[in-house]
């Protein structure tokens, strides 16, 4: 989506050029001024959330709705956390919720240490499942610390060839497919995809898998994300989650810190500081 690929995004984003310069959903900072009709929030409350559907967060200053999905700052955490919990976590919620997910079920999740994947991990340890995770060789004691029962390198194993079968698979980063994917996957279980997948074929899967198999597609489109933040919020103060920050850079940064996202290979996720005195 950063480079407006697939082509059909540009009908949300711009055609030709962007229609928000401003980019950034997940936020984090203090409250400077309410409008007088404001009633949950006050100047001097700190704040984080996700701004979905629109932009504008990698500024000093932007507005947003008092009922949209914002919330206050758990005492437990920096802005820099907070501003890293909502996006990634946002979406593995739906996601998992969208499976009828029981305490024991068996889950692999590809791309385990992104931003989606490493909040996937966690929650589904939140529900008692047991997680096998994807992932390459350095990042095997990251995913182990998110509470991964067990651990495939696929620098070293297709994890498509693995002889366990699973409940539902989690494919976190879009790279592999339900066909490759449909031997591991038990009688009555589900394969979730974050991405269209190729030929945007995911959103079509979804239609004809339920009725034509015992394994099926599922493409849920995330929403309640208030709801959602409120729920990660909760699991915060309780340590049950923690972002993964792989890096930091200062707001003057910002091209650099895209240029990394782009290579694809970022760890959790990348926090952009505006300001630098960022203690919760």
């Amino acid at each position: 989506m950063l480079r407006a690929e697939p082509f059909i995004s540009r009908f949300f984003t711009g055609l030709f050029k962007p229609n928000k310069p401003i980019l950034g959903t997940e936020f984090a900072g203090k409250i400077e001024a309410v409008g007088e009709n404001v009633m949950s929030c006050k100047v001097g409350d700190k704040v984080f959330g996700f701004n979905e559907g629109g932009l504008g967060s990698h500024a000093q200053y932007m507005t947003i709705s008092e009922d949209k999905a914002l919330t206050t700052i758990p005492k437990n955490i920096t802005y820099e956390q907070a501003a890293a919990s909502t996006e990634g976590a946002h979406y593995a919620y739906n996601f998992i919720k969208k499976v009828k997910l029981r305490s024991g079920h068996k889950v692999l999740v590809n791309g385990a240490t992104g931003a989606i994947g490493s909040a996937a991990v966690q929650l589904l340890k939140y529900f008692s499942a047991n997680v096998t995770a994807v992932c390459n060789t350095k990042n095997i004691e990251l995913v182990k610390s998110l509470g991964a029962d067990k651990v495939i390198d696929y620098t070293k194993k297709d994890f498509t060839k693995d002889d366990q079968k699973y409940n539902f698979i989690f494919d976190a980063v879009g790279k592999s497919s339900f066909a490759k994917c449909k031997p591991l996957i038990q009688p009555g279980g589900v394969y979730i995809s974050s991405e269209l997948g190729s030929m945007a074929q995911n959103p079509f899967l979804a239609l004809i898998t339920p009725i034509i198999g015992n394994k099926k597609v599922i493409f849920p489109i995330p929403k309640d994300c208030r709801g959602s933040i409120l729920f990660i919020k909760k699991l915060i103060e309780k340590e049950k989650f923690k972002a993964v920050i792989d890096r930091k850079y200062p707001l003057e940064q910002i091209v650099e810190a895209y240029r990394y996202v782009e290579k694809g290979h970022k760890k959790g996720n990348v926090v952009i500081i505006v300001e630098h005195n960022n203690k919760a």
